[in-house]
């Protein structure tokens, strides 16, 4: 079908098919659309939402126009969030990787520079004083010395920068907030993703099911955060073997205080980038670091660290009371080439 036909079809209110939502993508990734017809898409997406069926379609397109990448490890983990929920927090899933890079779990953290937030994890990375590495094998070494390699999107999905102008002109967050989650081209066999309310979790965590073989924990705070939050109940939606299963923690259930959002809250790449430092020396306000070890407790469950989320927290909380999270990123930060973060167009 046409894509005029497919707009047509979605100004009628109709949704698509995964095999319509596929072929719309591969129309846009081969720079057939135009940048109008992909605003009036993206526009009718966000007005009626999305469906499973169209979040997978769009999804599996992407993910066989990416830039192969093959790590043969028995675990690959990945923390990262949809954004778009207009909190401004710092970058969380970040510190988080971070920690858990320390304990020896491989984490392949996928993501980009600043779209819908005030920073993106490349922009925070870069702040660090964590340099770029170019290839496959550079990022396999980092791996191997570090735990942690960071892919940057636009290096493996090159075919959406025909997309790009039109997601960056519009003032709202579209699908491939979505979409960005479930594309790294490492295929993790774990992922912890935060969403940015309770409906899209739920999608796509149906549709990670659907279409994925890997255990996925997917997020959502209550107040709107794509995190595990400590200002409000969090509902998650664990994906193993196909299956769904829903359930929500207060922050007092997994050993938490409430926490303040003024806290965490960050105007820039660099005030993020001092939070992360001050979060892994123990040095954060109690909300900021409350917060990382939540995010932290959860793929320490997720990829079996921890029996429980609840005892994650006190895992987690040992990370960064004995040191290790902080002197982990010195490591890092004083290599010399090739480090674990492969960001050419940065």
């Amino acid at each position: 079908m046409a894509v005029k036909e497919l707009l047509k079809k979605g100004i009628l209110g109709e949704t698509y098919s995964q095999k319509e939502a596929y072929e719309m993508m591969n129309e846009i990734l081969e720079g057939k659309v135009t940048e109008v017809q992909l605003s009036s898409l993206l526009t009718i997406l966000r007005l009626r939402g999305e469906t499973i069926e169209e979040i997978v379609g769009f999804s599996t397109s992407i993910l066989d126009h990416t830039v192969p990448l093959h790590l043969e490890y028995p675990q690959i983990l990945d923390t990262c969030g949809t954004g778009g929920d207009g909190a401004s927090t710092f970058n969380i899933s970040t510190a988080s990787s971070l920690l858990l890079a320390s304990t020896g779990i491989k984490v392949a953290k996928h993501g980009n520079s600043a779209v819908t937030s005030k920073s993106g994890s490349a922009d925070v990375l870069q702040q660090l004083g964590i340099g770029s590495s170019g290839d496959a094998s550079e990022i396999a070494e980092n791996l191997e010395k570090f735990s942690l390699c960071f892919l940057f999107a636009p290096n493996y999905h090159p075919a959406l920068r025909h997309a790009s102008q039109t997601r960056k002109g519009l003032s709202f967050r579209t699908v491939f907030n979505i979409l960005g989650p479930l594309c790294n081209p490492a295929h993790p066999t774990h992922q912890l993703i935060g969403a940015f309310n309770k409906e899209t979790a739920k999608k796509m965590a149906h549709a990670i099911a659907d279409f994925k073989e890997q255990r996925t924990l997917v997020v959502t705070g209550a107040d709107g955060l794509d995190e595990c939050s400590i200002f409000a109940p969090t509902h998650f939606f664990e994906v193993e073997n196909g299956n769904v299963n829903e359930f929500t923690l207060t922050p007092e259930d997994a050993g938490l205080p409430c926490g303040t959002l003024e806290e965490v809250t960050v105007a820039s790449s660099q005030e993020s980038a001092a939070l992360i430092k001050a979060v892994l020396s123990g040095k954060a306000s109690a909300s900021a670091q409350n917060i990382v070890i939540y995010n932290t407790a959860a793929s320490l469950y997720l990829t079996g660290r921890a029996s429980t989320i609840h005892e994650g927290v006190k895992l987690a909380r040992d990370i960064i009371t004995t040191g290790k999270a902080s002197r982990h990123l010195e490591m890092i930060q004083n290599q010399t080439g090739g480090l674990p973060y492969a960001a050419t167009n940065s």
